[in-house]
């Protein structure tokens, strides 16, 4: 006999989930209203089989490392979105995904979430057993939705998000591609200069007995470092990334590393935007949702990705439980303190004494301004908190933007300042002795 799993409403509307077990869909009803229940939903809930729990006849999931790109995420939050829009079953809808989707990790996650959902699980609970493919902010706005009987404009919601994160974290991306090509190549170019070219030169001056000028014997010094220890060219970059990822794994490692990447100039301002326009955007798309006000706190200090972020919004989530509002907590934590290990990147990375002064000058100023914790006061007040951390984000999307414009502009002219002014080092110091060879023998 199959078990069916319903939801139903009592006499006083409160929402009933149980199971009963009957020999078809008509009798389960009949049981249902016997009980004093009127039936809302009733599924047949499948019981796994021993053995793997695989179901038999059951699609098969292809070997994936890792969870699922946020591109690849984005593309299906829409279609189901869209597909939802359109009055589709979800799990009509899931199959169809399922279907098209490449072989990889989200097609193995809708594979698992469709057999929830046909074992009777809600579609929240389905995808809260896959984590690698759907988070916690995922699964949590897929909750309210459910909840609130308003799937379909979540979902509208959920896919807008993603869309704005994935367009902001192309922008910065594109952004990158440019210096990091450029700084590439001319690296690859002056390795090449001081490998074989003035290896050649320095033997020239060398036979006919030359003097070199300081500028040349520095060349010959560089070439000659480059071609005995050229392995330190790769090993000193990965040993600093391997001492930054080292200290990282600490907890005031990785608030001091985070600490100094939002105190630098300028690439901070640029760091600290983006942190609080997606972390904005996070907060009010939760709100928004119906997801309880703590917990939309807790998701967006994990989703924050910064160590800094994660702390204030810790300290707002505590001062929330026992009465405050939220701007409150937001503006008396904006600011931060001395911090060693913040102190020791800065002392490392800036020109040592002069990094570790220019720390002490920079390290109270705010992490976040106060046009944000207004606006989040204003909205608590007004009750509109979702549509004014909306607005946050939308500002601060913009800024980075721009910002980032403008450090391309910036960035192209100061990087050809930069290689002209090194192939200029080299073409005078190379022929400065080969003068004087011409003048000798003339």
């Amino acid at each position: 006999m199959p078990t069916y799993q319903f939801e139903a409403m009592d006499a006083t509307g409160n929402e009933i989930r149980d199971v009963i077990d009957a020999s078809s869909e008509d009798e389960a009803q009949a049981t249902i209203r016997q009980m004093g229940y009127f039936p809302t939903k009733i599924t047949v809930k499948k019981a796994r089989q021993a053995g793997g729990g695989k179901k038999k006849g059951g699609k098969k999931k292809t070997f994936a490392l890792g969870g699922v790109k946020s591109k690849i995420l984005c593309t299906f939050t829409r279609q189901l979105s869209i597909l939802q829009d359109a009055g589709l079953p979800i799990l009509r809808s899931l199959r169809i995904l399922e279907s098209q989707a490449k072989a990889g990790a989200l097609k193995n996650a809708l594979i698992d979430v469709c057999d929830e959902i046909e074992g009777g699980s809600t579609l929240s609970e389905a995808m809260a057993k896959s984590p690698k493919a759907f988070d916690r902010l995922y699964v949590n706005m897929i909750k309210a939705g459910e909840a609130g009987g308003a799937l379909e404009v979540i979902l509208q919601r959920l896919a807008e998000f993603k869309e704005r994160s994935e367009s902001l974290k192309r922008k910065v991306k594109g952004a990158l591609i440019y210096p990091i090509c450029v700084v590439l190549f001319a690296t690859l170019i002056l390795v090449f200069i001081m490998l074989k070219i003035v290896p050649a030169f320095e033997k020239i001056f060398s036979d006919f007995g030359a003097e070199l000028p300081a500028m040349t014997q520095a060349l010959v010094g560089v070439s000659f470092m480059v071609a005995n220890y050229w392995y330190l060219l790769p090993g000193i970059p990965t040993a600093i990334w391997l001492m930054v990822k080292l200290i990282r794994k600490f907890h005031h490692g990785r608030f001091g590393w985070d600490l100094f990447l939002l105190k630098l100039p300028v690439f901070g301002q640029l760091v600290e935007k983006n942190i609080v326009a997606r972390t904005t955007r996070t907060l009010g798309t939760l709100v928004a949702s119906g997801v309880p006000i703590l917990e939309a706190l807790q998701i967006t200090r994990e989703t924050s990705g910064n160590a800094v972020f994660e702390q204030i919004y810790g300290k707002v989530h505590e001062a929330i439980r026992e009465g405050e509002s939220i701007a409150v907590p937001l503006r008396e934590n904006a600011r931060t303190s001395f911090h060693p290990v913040a102190a020791f990147f800065w002392f490392f990375f800036v020109a040592g004494p002069v990094g570790l002064l220019l720390y002490v000058t920079r390290m109270n100023s705010k992490i976040m301004d106060d046009m944000v914790v207004n606006m989040v006061d204003v909205g608590e007040e007004t009750g509109e908190l979702d549509t004014m951390l909306y607005k946050v984000a939308d500002t601060y999307d913009e800024e980075v933007a721009v910002l980032t414009e403008s450090l391309m502009s910036l960035m192209e002219p100061l990087m050809i300042i930069i290689l002209g002014g090194m192939v200029g080092f080299i073409v005078i110091a190379l022929f400065l002795p080969l003068v004087s060879l011409i003048q000798n023998l003339t």
